[in-house]
């Protein structure tokens, strides 16, 4: 059965195409450096936003045009699969990443779940077989049902961190029978509104048993796949413990599981904690923990997590810059965590904002592979820092100096010059970089 079928499959036009159905940038198969765009990028599509987001916000009810909707049950989730992967094929994704309830409804007891999800995975795993489409990255979903109300595995609850236990095992074991790439955490309801009613330490130590529990069943089943932290500062809770990267790689330090991690970094939850996504990214990879990537942005108008679909260049180009300076993404990728705006309803916008994103992020690696080739930024941040490259600088960087011979150099000081940081220039020179990469396709 087709659920899109006005819609071909999507081919690279290039730059001067006007068909709104093409990629204009984004050509899987174009070497960029040593490897293809797609090889790059690795993007993936969240099931979630695509396949099960109805248009439902605070003030309005669903209004999204879904023709797999008609069903319900498990007949429903049968069809948004094959939607899925007609919509996979379409677009030419490598991955896909899902939520266990994005997949499978939930049963009126676990085993119930359970079943549904044998069910499903069962038939994804058939889709599989003869598709190009495999999946980046699956977890589950411990922050929308009521029973997680206080969280899951920093829940007050013992209950509610026993199910939340078995949600996970399952999760595992789905993931090493679809051989995902990576298993992600995200602690959407771990953190807390009150420190008046929370025991901080017993939580904070509850979720370190509970993430070694993790890695020790993955262990004993064989499931290989990458285990990922996703941060975000708060939205649900006010404050969650994986605030940003630099408080999740404390906790991952203190509770000695730093070895078995690396980040999933969302753009939208860069910006909610205060920073910019490559802020984010920088730590990560300054730390060997730059994992994976959600794919979205957010609007600096709005306080909370509006996961629209990047289109922003100046930071597909910061980002890819840092991916590509971390050597890419290893078996991390681009996962598209974002959703179409409730006044894009029809079936073909789900279309259109895949395209706008895989072509933003194909600038942005066309664009900062040629910053990296030409040292553009290298060699300012050098001239910046020349003073550490000879002299008492050297000293310091190389640990020759201290407290005494400081104390003496500064003294033979009669001036102190700095030169200008040149920021205005950096961002003219990003400019030009960005504006001839039509330029960089057509040559």
């Amino acid at each position: 059965m087709a659920y899109f079928q006005n819609i071909d499959q999507i081919q690279y036009e290039g730059p001067k195409s006007k068909n709104p159905l093409a990629f204009k940038y984004y050509n899987p198969q174009a070497k960029v450096g040593e490897k293809t765009m797609e090889e790059h990028l690795r993007f993936a599509v969240a099931y979630w936003h695509t396949f099960t987001h109805d248009g439902t916000d605070p003030f309005g009810a669903g209004n999204m045009q879904r023709s797999w909707d008609r069903f319900q049950g498990i007949d429903l989730a049968k069809a948004r699969v094959e939607a899925a992967f007609e919509l996979f094929e379409k677009l030419q994704v490598p991955f896909f990443c899902f939520h266990d309830v994005d997949v499978a409804p939930e049963g009126s007891t676990l085993r119930e779940t359970y079943q549904n999800l044998d069910t499903i995975v069962s038939m994804i795993k058939e889709y599989m077989k003869t598709s190009k489409t495999k999946l980046l990255w699956n977890t589950a979903n411990m922050f929308s049902h009521p029973r997680f109300v206080h969280g899951a595995a920093t829940s007050c609850n013992a209950d509610v961190f026993a199910y939340a236990a078995a949600k996970v095992k399952k999760g595992l074991e789905i993931g090493k029978e679809l051989g995902a790439e990576n298993y992600v955490f995200w602690g959407g309801r771990e953190g807390y509104e009150t420190l008046l009613n929370t025991d901080m330490k017993l939580e904070l130590d509850n979720l370190a048993r509970f993430l070694h529990m993790a890695v020790d069943y993955a262990k004993e089943i064989g499931f290989d796949g990458q285990f990922l932290i996703e941060p975000k500062p708060k939205e649900p809770t006010k404050h969650q413990y994986d605030f940003d990267v630099a408080t999740g790689l404390a906790f991952l330090q203190t509770y000695d599981l730093h070895h078995h991690f690396k980040f999933n970094i969302e753009a939208n939850h860069a910006t909610l904690a205060g920073h910019t996504f490559e802020h984010e990214l920088r730590v990560a990879r300054l730390h060997g923990m730059l994992g994976s990537v959600d794919a979205n942005q957010g609007d600096l108008l709005l306080g909370w997590d509006t996961d629209e679909f990047p289109s922003d260049l100046y930071a597909t180009t910061l980002a890819m810059y840092e991916i590509l300076q971390n050597g890419g993404l290893g078996r991390g990728g681009l996962n598209f965590d974002a959703k179409v705006r409730r006044g894009s309803f029809e079936p073909d916008d789900l279309f259109y904002a895949h395209i706008a994103g895989m072509d933003s992020f194909a600038i942005g690696l066309l664009a900062a592979h040629r910053l990296i080739q030409d040292n553009v930024l290298e060699d300012l941040i050098a001239q910046r820092y020349a003073s550490y490259s000879e002299g008492i600088g050297k000293e310091i960087v190389e640990g020759k100096a201290n407290f005494h011979k400081l104390e003496a150099h500064a003294m033979q000081l009669t001036e102190i010059r700095n030169t200008s940081g040149r920021l205005e220039r950096i961002k003219s020179l990003l400019n030009q970089y960005l504006l001839d990469v039509p330029n960089a396709v057509s040559g």
